[in-house]
C-alpha cells in the first residue's frame, strides 16, 4: 500500500499553521528535522523560532552559532525575506521563571533556595517535557503581543518514549496531587495552632519511617518546600491543563519523526494513535535515514552471486557487489517496515529523507535536508 505524500512546502506556506511540533523517540533525527524545517520556512518568507531541547547542542553548531540558551538568538545567513531565531531550553531557568512570575520576591527566593525544589526542577521525571511546553506557551504569548514570529518549531526532548512529551503535564499534576504532598500542605492550609496539631496527627504515623528512608533534613526541606510552594500548586495544575490544550489548538501541527527501524516505527505508531485519540492535528510522518538504492535493477541475490564468482580475480569489484547487496537488503527491510506502518495508518502522509554520508553540521547541510524533505 502506497502512503500519501507529505508536502512539506505546503505545510510551511500555510499561514494558519503557527506551531510545528517534531516528536518521536530518541535518536531518530528530531533536532536535525526541526532545524531543517525552520530554515526552509525562513527561506520561504516565514518569521521562525526553533526551540530545541537536545542536550548534544548540535543545533547551535549547524546554525553557525557559538551557543544557544534560554533566549532566542537570530541565525545569520537566511535567504529571502524571512528570519530565523533559535534557542535551547534551559529547563531549570524556565521553572525558575514560573516561580518568580507567580510569587512575591520573598517567597520566590525561599522556593529557589530550597534543596528539594532544586532537585525537582533539575531532575524530576517529566519536568523537561513539561517545561518545553511551558516555553512554547511563553513564545506564543510573545508572538501574540507583537509581530515577532509567525511560526514556532519545537524539537521535543530526546526521551526513550515519544509519549513522554504528551504525558508530562499529567505526570506533574499527579505529583502535585499526590497523597504525601496533600498531607505536607495540610498545615499551611489549616493555619494557626490548629495547623500544627493537624500536621502532627496526619504525618505522625509515618514521620519516623520517612526519617529512616530519606533522612530528617530531607524531610524538613520537603516540608518547607511544599509549605512555600502551596500557593502555586493550583496554578501549576491549571497551567498544565492550558499547556496541554495548546497542543490541541487549530494552529498546531505534529510531525512524527522516525527512523526505518522496528522500535522507532513502533513508537511512531503509538504516537499516531495517541494523537488521534486526543484529537491533536497530525501533519504526517518524516522517515529519516532511508537507504538509497543506486542500481535498483541489480538484485541482492544476483550481486552476491556475482561477487562469489569474481572474488578470486577481481576482489575490488566483488566487494562493491557485496556492498550493493547489503544496501539492497537494508532497503528491502526498511521498505517492509515502512509498509507495515502505512498498512496500520494508511491516511498518514509520509516524507522520506535518504541517509546522508556525513552528519549535518552547517546551514548547507540543513538546506540539503530541507530539499530532500520537499522532494520526497
Amino acid at each position: 500500500m502506497s502512503a500519501p505524500r507529505l508536502d512539506i512546502d505546503a505545510l510551511l506556506d500555510d499561514r494558519s499553521v503557527g506551531v510545528i511540533v517534531c516528536c518521536g523517540s530518541g535518536g531518530v533525527g528530531k533536532t536535525t528535522t526541526a532545524a531543517a524545517i525552520g530554515l526552509r520556512a525562513a527561506n520561504r518568507g516565514r518569521s521562525v523560532c526553533v526551540l530545541t531541547i537536545d542536550p548534544a547542542r548540535r543545533l547551535a553548531q549547524s546554525m553557525g552559532l557559538t551557543e544557544l540558551d534560554n533566549t532566542p538568538r537570530p541565525v545569520p545567513g537566511i535567504e529571502g525575506d524571512g528570519s530565523l531565531s533559535a534557542m535551547m531550553l534551559d529547563m531549570k531557568r524556565t521553572f525558575d521563571e514560573i516561580v518568580e512570575a507567580h510569587s512575591d520576591a520573598e517567597r520566590a527566593q525561599a522556593i529557589l533556595d530550597n534543596p528539594f525544589y532544586q532537585a525537582l526542577s533539575s531532575s524530576f521525571a517529566g519536568t523537561q517535557e513539561y517545561m518545553a511546553m511551558e516555553k512554547l506557551g511563553q513564545l506564543r504569548v510573545e508572538s501574540s503581543q507583537g509581530p515577532r514570529w509567525d511560526l514556532i518549531v519545537v524539537d521535543t526532548p530526546p526521551s526513550r518514549s515519544a509519549l513522554d512529551f504528551l504525558d508530562a503535564p499529567k505526570r506533574l499534576g499527579s505529583f502535585l496531587d499526590g497523597r504525601l504532598i496533600r498531607v505536607l500542605t495540610a498545615p499551611a492550609r489549616a493555619g494557626g495552632r490548629m495547623s500544627a496539631r493537624v500536621f502532627s496527627a496526619s504525618i505522625g504515623l509515618f514521620t519516623s519511617a520517612l526519617n529512616k528512608v530519606i533522612g530528617a533534613q530531607v524531610l524538613r526541606d520537603l516540608q518547607t518546600f511544599v509549605t512555600s510552594f502551596d500557593a502555586l500548586f493550583g496554578g501549576f495544575r491549571e497551567r498544565a491543563e492550558q499547556t496541554y490544550a495548546q497542543l490541541q489548538a487549530p494552529d498546531t501541527r505534529f510531525l512524527v519523526v522516525a527512523a526505518p527501524e522496528s522500535d522507532a516505527l513502533r513508537e511512531a505508531s503509538y504516537f499516531v494513535q495517541r494523537l488521534e485519540a486526543e484529537q491533536m492535528p497530525l501533519a504526517g510522518l518524516v522517515l529519516n535515514r532511508v537507504q538509497e538504492v543506486r542500481l535498483p535493477g541489480l538484485s541482492a541475490s544476483t550481486a552476491r552471486a556475482g561477487a562469489e564468482r569474481l572474488n578470486g580475480e577481481h576482489v575490488l569489484v566483488a566487494e562493491l557487489l557485496r556492498m550493493h547487496a547489503d544496501r539492497m537488503e537494508t532497503a528491502q527491510r526498511q521498505a517492509h517496515l515502512a509498509g507495515s506502518f502505512t498498512g496500520a495508518h494508511p491516511r498518514v502522509p509520509v516524507a522520506s529523507v535518504i541517509a546522508l554520508a556525513d552528519d549535518v553540521h552547517d546551514l548547507d547541510g540543513l538546506r540539503l535536508v530541507g530539499d530532500l524533505l520537499a522532494r520526497s
